[in-house]
């Protein structure tokens, strides 16, 4: 079963660079932008970049079937980092949690084991939740560099790879 912990270890760095390349973004972006909001019914880029780097740890919680409570507490603490190195050490340390949470699963445990988050009534396994994790962060970093982009940064393709 070596393929999946191959596949295990191609999930986990296409995140580290997810969060590399999200951390290199916010280093980019002047305080003074981070009130922007495209629109009334968005989040503000400061807003975003909080959720962005939430998606490792908070993430990692909800697999893990912590309670609401717990996680609003988790949130409640990223969404007081308001620099970039405080964002991006956010970000980084839910990486490293979420690494070491996965690379000390069985390959059973991985493929097999189910968790259920609060908010739904069925659960996913192990696999299952790095992928979403993965497809998540990846989400809202394209979120960040669109709302760059409409500030004016100069942002391309190469930002991201």
């Amino acid at each position: 079963m070596q393929a999946v912990n191959e596949m295990k270890d191609l999930l986990l760095h296409e995140l580290e660079h997810i969060v590399r390349t999200s951390s290199k973004l916010i280093a980019k972006i002047s305080p003074e932008h981070w009130g922007y909001r495209p629109r009334d019914n968005m989040r503000s880029l400061l807003e975003l970049a909080q959720h962005l780097v939430s998606v490792p740890s908070v993430d990692l919680l909800i697999l893990q079937e912590q309670g609401q409570p717990d996680i609003r507490r988790a949130e409640e603490e990223i969404n007081e980092a308001g620099t970039s190195e405080e964002l991006s050490a956010w970000m980084d340390n839910g990486f490293q949690d979420l690494k070491a949470y996965m690379e000390n699963l069985s390959e059973e445990d991985f493929l097999h084991k189910a968790t259920k988050p609060f908010y739904l009534e069925q659960g996913s396994v192990q696999a299952k939740w790095l992928i979403e994790i993965v497809t998540h962060a990846q989400h809202h970093r394209a979120q960040l560099f669109n709302y760059m982009k409409e500030l004016g940064y100069e942002v391309n393709m190469f930002d991201l790879y």
